[in-house]
């Protein structure tokens, strides 16, 4: 990490932010691999909407920190109950990795790294992860994580097949 850069416990004015970095991230990493829909003009209101009924529930039904640059969010990390992550699936750990966003221009400075290690705090875990996503799964596999054998694929759009990974 840089100076001025920081991972702290996500808050509620954070949600722009963190809206912002979902799309900008997927726009970066998945754009002619997956569906516009997914980083289309439309695809921000509908973030500021999940992050706001996140933070509406109470208690928070996620651990949510985000990274920070000169004060403005560049990333982000959530992980929470694998129960509501299953795929149709059955829970390989109890956690489960949901997201973890990070803005290419801060790729391979460490903050990716503080992230993961502050939402997980280095308990077992799961996650799901793009198949054709090579540069997160050798992150993950840094990161103790292996594939489990299990795939998804997503119904409504083929070309988003998951593999879970776990440690």
């Amino acid at each position: 990490m840089t100076r001025g850069e920081h991972v702290r416990p996500a808050r509620v004015d954070d949600v722009d932010g963190i809206a912002r970095v979902t799309v900008r991230s997927w726009r970066e990493t998945y754009s002619g691999i997956l569906a516009d829909h997914h980083f289309g003009d439309d695809a921000l209101e509908r973030r500021r909407r999940q992050w706001t009924q996140f933070f509406a529930t109470d208690p928070l039904p996620a651990r949510l920190v985000v990274a920070t640059a000169d004060g403005q969010v560049v990333g982000f990390a959530c992980a929470g109950d694998a129960t509501a992550a299953e795929q149709g699936f059955p829970a390989a750990r109890p956690l489960h990795l949901y997201a973890i966003y990070l803005l290419a221009a801060h790729h391979g400075g460490g903050l990716g790294q503080t992230l993961l290690d502050e939402v997980l705090d280095g308990d077992p875990a799961q996650l799901w992860v793009l198949r054709d996503n090579d540069r997160a799964i050798a992150f993950y596999a840094r990161n103790g994580f292996a594939p489990d054998g299990v795939e998804f694929t997503d119904p409504d759009d083929p070309a988003m097949v998951e593999v879970r990974m776990v440690r």
